[in-house]
């Protein structure tokens, strides 16, 4: 009996799939467990960022992305996670509702600095995020900024996010803090007004590839972006090359805005004819957010305004 048993495991054994193990990851730049975790992150994302030096996957590698050292802008050595913008990372936290200004440029809150991209002003964010781990599903990118009426933290302060919160592209009204109502047949937004967003892959210590642009699915969609086996701009799918109309973003004050991408597949061919390959941790997710002229809000960023999230394999 015991010699019979022990053949059942062994076949089962030989059989049975070797199976990594799967959890859900999220990512930021910097060390992914070294963000404002008291503030941006709840107590459930925050038991899914990871001190990732514990992976061997290093905040700083090699020599992309160039060395950032702008004044007022968090300094970056080459190689490192980083967080840029066009304008100076001096700017209160919105969201931060209990905050306080102690004077001209004086501010006590619970976040990060921001940039702010003021109503009428183009304006732009960027930011490199290595992946902390091999992803094996679809990649989440998710942004996460302040966006106020125009000029409204001037006369109310922190209080501003709770009386006068706004979104991308909205119709502004008359006199301070109120929106244009429309009639039926109007569009309430104003396209032109709306961020569009890059996203690209760059090979990290671990991997070798050429760069390559991500695919966003279009949600709800037929989540079917393919035609003859190659990724095209459709009513399912839209490369994120920061260029086209499809890339628009509508961003809500202080509320996660998601834009799902496809995991890539090595030899896949995208919309722009690039050549998709297996991503592994440590490679580094590039987005860029730009803020046109024609906007019509305060949108205010900053370092942890975007994250990568997905599932991964475990490292060990």
């Amino acid at each position: 009996m015991k010699k019979w048993i022990i053949g059942c495991l062994l076949a089962l054994l030989m059989v049975s799939p070797v199976m990594a193990g799967e959890d859900p990851y999220i990512a930021m730049v910097g060390n992914d467990r070294n963000g404002t975790d008291n503030f941006y992150n709840s107590p459930k994302y925050e038991q899914f960022t990871y001190n990732q030096n514990l992976f061997g996957v290093p905040v700083c590698a090699g020599t992309f992305p160039a060395a950032y050292d702008v004044p007022s802008h968090p300094t970056y050595g080459a190689g490192c996670e980083q967080f840029r913008s066009q304008m100076q990372v001096i700017q209160p936290e919105v969201c931060d509702s209990l905050g306080t200004v102690g004077g001209v440029g004086q501010f006590t809150d619970r976040g990060n600095d921001n940039a702010v991209t003021r109503a009428g002003n183009s304006g732009w964010y960027e930011w490199y995020i290595r992946l902390p781990k091999k992803p094996t599903g679809e990649i989440n990118l998710v942004l996460q900024c302040g966006v106020l009426k125009p000029n409204t933290f001037a006369f109310y302060e922190y209080d501003a996010v709770s009386l006068c919160a706004g979104e991308t592209g909205e119709r502004v009204g008359t006199g301070i803090c109120s929106r244009k109502e429309v009639n039926p047949g109007t569009n309430p937004l104003i396209i032109a007004g709306l961020p569009k967003i890059t996203a690209m892959a760059y090979p990290g210590p671990f991997n070798s590839f050429t760069p390559f642009n991500l695919t966003a699915f279009r949600n709800p969609g037929t989540y079917n972006p393919f035609s003859s086996g190659v990724l095209v701009n459709n009513a399912a799918g839209q490369i994120l090359d920061g260029i086209a109309a499809g890339t628009r973003i509508l961003l809500k004050s202080c509320m996660d805005k998601t834009v799902v991408t496809k995991l890539p597949v090595t030899g896949q061919v995208n919309a722009a004819a690039q050549i998709e390959a297996d991503l592994e941790m440590g490679d580094i997710i590039y987005i860029r957010m730009d803020v046109p002229r024609q906007g019509t809000t305060d949108v205010y960023c900053h370092a942890e305004s975007a994250k990568v999230m997905g599932i991964g394999e475990a490292p060990f």
